[in-house]
């Protein structure tokens, strides 16, 4: 057998597909991400299974779409599969983990991972937490950015550069690799937590871009059509369904696009090393997000929808033996492939029970794909997604409605096309076609005979204040001098 590669993947949170300069955003400055897009082949209709940062996540980690692993929310993972990590450390590879996992209800699992520096999203305690306590630090309660009613206010770091988990996450990265046991090839899966809101980043990459420089979000007519149970309740909890404000959604996407940049930052610095060492050739590099960010567009924010700018992603893949250089394929691809890519490139077998496909040949015509699916929630709020080169078609079991859309390139989904005569046939095909997916691999909870099952609609509350989200950092309620303290602080104790 051929020397084995190391494997080196690359992931952010909540990053939007439209987010890299080779690939054709004019605005942002991704020279680490180019380098990759000109060395390996870029996947340009990539999607996440699950537009929600657990569901995605496990698909990512088991090779297997939502319905098979049951994880359709961030909710349970099932805890008696074999993840990509494991399968690679039983046969000899060195593996180690790096920054936000997201395992639920475990978040410690190894996974298959050797060692880990852990660090999620939360205040702690973890090992970046204690990272910052030991820099003098710990007086920070919310160390990736003020969150519940601040959720998607742009806000400077109340860190340093050099603390940030940006940089935490590229240090550590390079850490690993410089300590590595070069008798064994690696498996790194570094994960950064940006640009996942709250958007905050450090001086200066919190002023690489102004307000001015950017552009206005996307508002087709008509665009409330287009929104289902999810993007009411998204917008509600997170404060942004009651106004809008051009000049704070610029200086919004320039905060977001900052922290695109601080993480390519870290990208390039790995490059540089995995060059300098003469490992950059033999090493898989597959840079990627686990969902995107509506980011304003059709007065939405956040992800858990199935419309481009929310479940479309970066998909990267660098390594000269298997991937032409500086090429796209714009078949449709998943994040449930990255484990066979992984294991293709490791020349191991793929088990039967895995629904993924090697990357290496889709990208040069040999694997047979064209559709892929996702979902989000199940029973009374499940949203499914069937999508080909062609179309993409979706249904919410909470809005008991159907939408399909043309896939046109360098265009946003625009306009519903279900329910124009035009195009009946079309949409039952591809509904039929998901109903049957499903019903092959025995999923029968959304399924009615052959249309989609119908569940009591969930209760969406009239009140605009209701159903706010409170995710505070840690704790300052013993903090206050005397004579002051919170009427409303979801963090303080009952006593």
């Amino acid at each position: 057998m051929a020397k084995q590669p190391n494997i080196l993947l690359l992931m952010t949170d909540q990053q939007r597909f439209d987010t890299i300069g080779a690939l054709g955003n004019p605005l942002i400055q991704t020279p680490g991400l180019d380098r990759i897009v000109r060395g390996g082949t870029s996947f340009t209709s990539a999607y996440c299974p699950s537009p929600v940062c657990v569901a995605s996540r496990c698909s990512f980690l088991l090779g297997q779409w939502p319905h098979e692993t049951g994880c359709t929310n961030n909710s349970p993972m099932p805890q008696d599969r074999v993840s990509v990590m494991e399968l690679l450390n039983e046969a000899g590879y060195q593996t180690h983990g790096i920054g936000k996992m997201h395992f639920s209800p475990q978040n410690r699992k190894m996974w298959g991972f050797e060692t880990r520096d852990y660090s999620e999203e939360g205040p702690g305690p973890d090992d970046f937490t204690e990272f910052l306590h030991e820099n003098g630090y710990n007086h920070v309660v919310a160390p990736h950015g003020e969150r519940s009613e601040y959720y998607y206010i742009p806000q400077p770091s109340q860190l340093p550069a050099r603390l940030h988990h940006t940089q935490w996450v590229g240090d550590r990265t390079l850490q690993f690799l410089s300590q590595r046991d070069t008798s064994r090839p690696f498996l790194c899966w570094s994960s950064f937590i940006k640009p996942h809101p709250p958007f905050e980043s450090p001086v200066p990459w919190s002023r690489l871009y102004r307000t001015v420089e950017m552009p206005l979000p996307f508002l087709p007519p008509d665009y409330e059509h287009l929104h289902t149970y999810w993007n009411r309740h998204q917008n509600r909890y997170k404060y942004r369904d009651q106004g809008r404000d051009m000049n704070l959604l610029r200086t919004m996407r320039a905060a977001y696009y900052a922290a695109i940049s601080f993480i390519d930052y870290q990208v390039n610095r790995i490059l540089d090393y995995l060059e300098s060492e003469g490992e950059l050739d033999n090493t898989l590099i597959l840079y990627t997000s686990d969902h995107g960010e509506l980011l304003g567009d059709y007065d939405c924010y956040g992800k858990r929808a199935f419309l481009d700018a929310a479940a479309r992603i970066p998909l990267l893949v660098r390594y000269p033996e298997r991937f032409q250089a500086n090429a796209q394929c714009d078949t449709p691809t998943s994040l449930v492939d990255v484990l066979p890519t992984s294991l293709g490139a490791a020349d191991l077998p793929l088990q039967a029970d895995r629904s993924g496909v090697d990357l290496a040949d889709i990208a040069v015509g040999d694997a047979q794909r064209d559709a892929i699916i996702g979902q989000l929630g199940q029973e009374g709020t499940g949203l499914y997604m069937l999508m080909t080169s062609e179309y993409k078609y979706i249904y919410s079991a909470a809005d008991r409605k159907e939408w399909l859309f043309r896939r046109l390139q360098g265009r946003l989904d625009e306009r519903n096309l279900a329910g124009n005569p035009a195009y009946n046939t079309t949409l039952n095909a591809y509904r039929k076609r998901l109903i049957e997916w499903f019903r092959n691999d025995g999923y029968e909870a959304p399924l009615d005979g052959n249309g989609w099952r119908e569940f009591p609609l969930p209760v969406e509350p009239e009140n605009p204040d209701a159903g706010q989200l409170f995710q505070d950092g840690r704790s300052v309620s013993d903090q206050f001098p005397s004579g002051y303290s919170p009427n409303v602080d979801t963090l303080r104790s009952s006593s």
